[in-house]
């Protein structure tokens, strides 16, 4: 299908400029459509994985003039990262507003109007091939987020979307000017081909001082969407002030793009300041710390919501560490967590919307005993959570063992760090699931009712999910080779021949992650 990606791309956004025709007094109207966009831009999106081939390199690229005096380009593709991204934003972006059809009541159009911004926004991040358009579309998903907690958020919301734009704009200035310090070495090297493509800026050479600011530069802009400690103290605000669909999406897809960004531009366009020894331990400290110190707040936290909230801190600080492992197994792993983080956290928060809409109280203490009144809301409490903990068969088991595979391979203390946090995040998740789902029922939570259909049929994607990762993980890493390949040859050239193992690049065979 030619043009598939700008099709996927674009649907969300020829979705919202409908909707903008759409009456305000039809509410019923306005959900059925918004409902209909998002469930289309999924099933657009699906002959991507059908068409995928995951022997070669960037497919489905699209490349158009845009801005020929400065060289930069409408380019957009995806590699077997890219797939897994556009498809969990897609997937996401159904269940996030079929989620919100009894919590909003005011301004609908304009409520979904900015989902449907940020749904294109997003997707065009994990899209671009061209580092301006890149970067367009990681501004652009600032301003629909920032509406989303501002206007439909709780008491704190001001404070909460303030300090989320003020944080991630100073990241995105950073990293800003980084692009553009290596785009302006880029054309002193190539007069004749000024380009903001990432293909040419990786012929780029630069000397050390400029590639370690360069690196800077761009680490504070991913970690704090990451977030990485130290510069996660947003996140928890956001997350907790914001309705449970900008939760769910914040969670699930927005803090992957600062992942995205560690392995799409800060490694295979830097690797000699990411292979760099000071940073890579520097890289190993913060995830380290991050994963703890996220792990011990939950245990901390008496809101159920700001208690998900900081678990994001710890699970993404096992994405980070898996990243600068350097190795196959560590980046696969992180790319697959990422999707299981997405998925796990998704319905965490989710949980919390269907208590806090029947209760009106994120208080953990009011809770308890809800398995005599919502066994089925309980149930999927229990998977989520099992799934988040990373226990067999499901999925963040995959992700989490992948992961300290690779740390283990560069220092046997990260894997014994990563090892206490997988310890502490069942300690928290066991912990709240005793206080809210067993013992006594509360004279309060007496008359709950259990999950309706349509709420069933938001988890149900999201459960079926959880085990088919969880079970047979195999087509996910056989997508990832060819991509985590070119990433680790490209900051460590001959990998594969020293470590004996066949190259994906070399052979065009995709070859198990852990092997």
């Amino acid at each position: 299908m030619p043009h598939i990606l700008s099709i996927v791309l674009f649907t969300p956004l020829a979705g919202l400029l409908v909707l903008l025709f759409i009456p305000s007094s039809n509410a019923r109207a306005i959900k059925l459509w918004a409902n209909a966009v998002a469930f289309l831009g999924f099933l657009v999106s699906l002959p991507l994985v059908l068409q995928f081939d995951p022997t070669k390199d960037y497919q489905f690229v699209e490349q158009g003039a845009w801005i020929p005096t400065l060289g930069a380009t409408y380019h957009i593709g995806i590699d077997g990262l890219g797939l897994l991204l556009v498809m969990l934003t897609t997937v996401i972006g159904v269940i996030a507003i079929l989620s919100s059809w009894n919590a909003v009541h005011e301004r609908l159009k304009e409520y979904y109007a900015f989902f449907l911004l940020l749904q294109t926004a997003m997707l065009g991040v994990f899209m671009a091939l061209d580092f301006l358009l890149f970067f367009v579309f990681w501004e652009t998903v600032l301003v629909p987020m920032y509406f989303i907690i501002a206007i439909w958020g709780g008491s704190r919301r001001v404070y909460a979307a303030i300090k989320f734009i003020i944080y991630t704009l100073i990241g995105s200035v950073l990293m800003l000017l980084g692009i553009l310090t290596l785009y302006f070495q880029h054309y002193s090297q190539f007069p004749d081909n000024k380009s903001f493509d990432i293909a040419d800026l990786m012929h780029t050479s630069l000397t050390p001082g400029i590639e370690w600011w360069i690196f800077w530069a761009f680490f504070v802009g991913f970690a704090v969407k990451v977030p990485m400690f130290p510069f996660h103290t947003w996140l928890p605000d956001a997350h907790t002030e914001a309705p449970t669909a900008g939760s769910v999406v914040l969670a699930s897809v927005l803090l992957k793009m600062g992942t995205y960004g560690f392995l799409r531009f800060s490694l295979p366009l830097l690797p000699q300041s990411a292979k760099n020894p000071t940073i890579v331990n520097a890289m190993a400290i913060l995830s380290m710390i991050g994963i703890v110190y996220g792990a011990l707040a939950c245990l901390m936290q008496k809101d159920w919501k700001k208690l998900v909230a900081y678990s994001s801190v710890s699970h993404l600080g096992f994405c980070t560490l898996g990243i600068f492992a350097l190795n196959p197994a560590g980046i696969s792993g992180s790319i697959i967590q990422q999707i299981n983080h997405g998925i796990s956290t998704g319905m965490l928060f989710l949980i919390v919307g269907v208590v806090y809409e029947r209760r009106h109280t994120r208080e953990i203490a009011e809770y308890g005993g809800l398995l005599r009144v919502m066994p089925i809301f309980t149930v999927i409490f229990g998977i989520a959570a099992l799934s988040s903990m990373g226990m067999p068969p499901l999925n963040g088991f995959v992700g989490e063992i992948t992961i300290l595979s690779g740390a283990y391979r560069m220092s046997i203390n990260w894997a014994v760090w990563g090892a206490i946090g997988i310890a502490l995040g069942a300690a928290y998740l066991l912990w709240l699931f005793q206080r809210t789902m067993l013992g006594e029922v509360k004279e309060k939570n007496q008359g709950l009712k259990d999950l309706s259909w349509r709420e069933i049929a938001v988890f149900a994607p999201l459960v079926a999910w959880v085990f088919w990762i969880g079970l047979y993980p195999q087509p996910y890493f056989r997508v990832l080779d060819r991509s985590v390949a070119t990433i680790v040859e490209r900051v460590r050239p001959g990998y594969y021949s020293e470590q004996h193992l066949p190259n994906p690049l070399e052979t065009g065979t995709p070859t198990a992650a852990l092997r």
